[in-house]
């Protein structure tokens, strides 16, 4: 049996100086990165081009960029298994200008034997900024891989108010 892939609806906006792709189903926002990770990531699918699909996501991104949104209300169709899913509802819970670790996310989703794995999951998260994976730095505070390069992770965190809350434990 064939399996059924959804509609994917895509468009590049500019966005306050930032240029990005977006891509949603119809469920949702699925993707949320830079010309170059656009190129490798729709290789997954076939995409139809549409601004107006995507013209909310982008508004609240917009946003967020100009200082004027700390979260999001978009729905999200991220995809991922449950534990990629775990961490990345764990990244939500980050507050807007704070920071955590691998180690955090790892004890905060109750598995603090998998700081690997969380590392692996946190790099597939598709969303960028909505599901704020540039958030997470290293234990003593240094920038640590991010999809699109630490120099845009690096700007996002400056857009954001430092702060040295941690996300708590359960």
């Amino acid at each position: 049996m064939k399996r059924m892939v959804p509609e994917l609806y895509a468009a590049r906006f500019d966005l306050s100086g930032w240029r990005l792709w977006l891509a949603a189903t119809e469920q949702g926002l699925c993707y949320v990165g830079s010309e170059e990770s656009w190129n490798v990531w729709r290789a997954n699918g076939k995409w139809i081009p549409d601004e107006d699909k995507l013209r909310p996501y982008a508004e609240q991104l917009a946003e967020y960029f100009r200082g004027e949104r700390t979260t999001f209300s978009l729905p999200l169709d991220a995809g991922g298994t449950v534990f990629q899913q775990s961490v990345w509802k764990a990244l939500g819970e980050i507050p807007f200008g704070a920071q955590a670790s691998y180690t955090d996310i790892a004890s905060y989703i109750g598995r603090p034997e998998s700081v690997r794995a969380v590392g692996a999951a946190i790099g597939a998260n598709p969303v960028l900024i909505v599901v704020p994976c540039h958030r997470i730095v290293g234990k003593n505070g240094s920038l640590t891989g991010f999809r699109e390069g630490l120099e845009m992770k690096r700007r996002l965190l400056e857009l954001e108010t430092p702060d040295s809350i941690r996300l708590a434990a359960r």
